[in-house]
């Protein structure tokens, strides 16, 4: 791997782990996003935030590295819908501008194919 891949590897591990630790100290935050048909947001907030760190940190180790980059491509791809409804919930898309919902979603996107390098 790369000097420069490595460094990638080590800033989406760091992005996913420390998004991770927000579910569990801004949780209001994190639920509010959801919709609201979807039960138990505590639980999915939690679970989410579990799912990240887990899977930011099986991005570090050599063995972990491809299933947890695949394990952040399918999160990540579950996510959309909460990006979805932003765009379309003006509650949800907590008063960001449509610009920055769009920006959001198509983040996403750019976040699967980085860490599709990984896999």
């Amino acid at each position: 791997m790369t000097m420069l891949a490595q460094i990638g590897l080590y800033i989406i591990a760091a992005i996913l782990i420390v998004a991770g630790v927000f579910h569990f100290l801004r949780p209001r935050f994190y639920s509010r996003m959801l919709p609201l048909w979807i039960p138990a947001h505590k639980f999915l907030v939690a679970l989410s935030g579990i799912a990240e760190i887990i899977l930011g940190i099986g991005l570090l180790y050599a063995p972990t590295r491809s299933i947890s980059a695949w394990g952040t491509i399918a999160m990540l791809a579950c996510f959309l819908l909460v990006h979805f409804h932003m765009l379309f919930d003006k509650e949800a898309g907590m008063g960001l501008p449509n610009w920055a919902l769009w920006v959001r979603l198509f983040l996403q996107f750019g976040l699967m194919w980085w860490v599709l390098s990984y896999t």
